[in-house]
Order: structure tokens, then C-alpha cells, then sequence
């Protein structure tokens, strides 16, 4: 598991990215996403859909989200569909999961009860 060095304190954003076979990357995100935070979110989440197939995004350590955030989730999805990569979230949050039924957003992401399920399902795909 790798740790993606950011400025920020660990309280604020925290992104780990652990390898789970060549083609499968799960981003672990923990603290704020805000306007300051999001386009280390982004930067992220690009260098990973470059180099795996498929990424698991858990949202479950997050403590606020917003906008800029959720457009960084949103764009994030759209490179996916284009590069013809699978995007996954977990997301048990209830702070960020108001947020994504709030936005609208929830309905065009896929979602999946936790990282074990969603690297089974990969196995399964």
C-alpha cells in the first residue's frame, strides 16, 4: 500500500492506494474534500485510471464533501467510461452519501457495499 504524498495534513486528506493485481487499484480517501483538496482527488484518481482497468474509490473516511469534490467524482467516472476503465465507489458515509443523493450524482455512479465486495466482483467480471 502506497501513501500519495499531498501538502496537506493527514487530517485533512488522506489518499492510499493499494494494488490488488495488476489491473485493479483501490483508492482509500479519508479527511475533507473541498475546493483545496479536490484536485489532489483528481490528480489521483487520473494517474490511477491511466495504469489500471479497474479502481475502487472508498469514500468511507470522509469527513466533508464538497462540490468541487463531487466534480471531481463525476469527471473521474466520465474518463473512466471513456478510457473504457470500471470505476467503483464504496461509500457508508451518511456525510457524504447526503451529499451524493443531494447533487443527484448517486445515480450515475456504481456503487458497491465495501472494497472486499467490489474486489470480488471484479474476480467474478
Amino acid at each position: 500500500m502506497g501513501r500519495v504524498s499531498s501538502d496537506f495534513p493527514a487530517d485533512i486528506l488522506g489518499l492510499q492506494v493499494a494494488d490488488h493485481g495488476p489491473d485493479a487499484r483501490v483508492v482509500t480517501v479519508t479527511g475533507e474534500l473541498d475546493a483545496l483538496t479536490a484536485p489532489t482527488l483528481a490528480a489521483c484518481l487520473t494517474a490511477q485510471l491511466a495504469i489500471a482497468q479497474v479502481v475502487v474509490v472508498s469514500l468511507d473516511g470522509v469527513h466533508f464533501l464538497a462540490s468541487a469534490a463531487l466534480r471531481v467524482l463525476f469527471e473521474a467516472n466520465e474518463l473512466a467510461l471513456e478510457q473504457d476503465r470500471r470505476l467503483r465507489f464504496v461509500c457508508n458515509c451518511p456525510m457524504a452519501n447526503l451529499a451524493l443523493e443531494g447533487s443527484g450524482l448517486r445515480q450515475h455512479f456504481t456503487f458497491v457495499d465495501n472494497v472486499p465486495d467490489a474486489l470480488e466482483n471484479l474476480r467474478r467480471a
